[in-house]
């Protein structure tokens, strides 16, 4: 799991284009440099005590931590400054050859540049309708920000997206996948013969308040 844990981070920093993670003592660091997100910690295989010392020592306010353990797990090593985000999953697949045929009155793009596979649905009228988008490195394929916009959802769309992306995938070599899914999205991702490793829980250092 960690292997794919590892791949995930890696992936995701791709698919960013933020600077590589660093490895740490609790796991990897990402500096992002986003103002509601400057900096992310990733935990991987570690320890409670080591855990916390990590929390204790951010003073640094949008800093994320995430780790592959469940919301209560987590929540005795935070101190009141910091908040849950969105709870979520680790997941994984192995990569088939899939169907990815757009329904009537929407066309697929995709272009790559730098490592990253984006995929475009436009609506007959032009307007983007899903979208998503693969980060690749040597040893990682990493599925992000699949959305499909509400006016078009309930139409395939997000099926459309995750097949042309794993196409594409298969296209540079790759066989396996990870991607990081929201509550809502994952019932979508195990209809695709996607696999849950994880929980994926994360804390956000709040900002501080003048």
């Amino acid at each position: 799991m960690w292997d794919a844990a590892r791949s995930w981070v890696e992936g995701w920093a791709v698919s960013r284009r933020t600077p590589k993670p660093v490895d740490r003592p609790w796991g990897l660091s990402i500096r992002v440099g986003q103002p509601a997100q400057p900096v992310r910690h990733v935990l991987l295989d570690t320890d409670a005590e080591t855990a916390r010392g990590l929390v204790d020592s951010v003073t640094e306010p949008a800093t994320w931590i995430k780790a592959f353990l469940a919301p209560d797990v987590m929540r005795p090593w935070f101190p009141p400054a910091w908040e849950p985000t969105d709870p979520g999953f680790l997941m994984a697949a192995d990569l088939r050859p899939a169907a990815a045929h757009a329904p009537d009155g929407y066309t697929a793009t995709t272009e790559t540049a730098d490592g990253v596979t984006r995929v475009r649905v436009l609506a007959a009228d032009g307007t983007l309708a899903a979208s998503g988008r693969i980060g690749l490195t040597a040893g990682a394929c990493v599925f992000d920000q699949i959305v499909t916009e509400r006016a078009h959802r309930r139409r395939g769309l997000g099926t459309l997206v995750m097949g042309t992306l794993t196409n594409a995938a298969a296209e540079h070599g790759a066989t396996t996948a990870t991607l990081g899914a929201t509550v809502q999205d994952r019932a979508l991702y195990e209809t695709l013969g996607w696999r849950t490793l994880a929980p994926l829980t994360g804390f956000v250092r709040r900002p501080s308040v003048p």
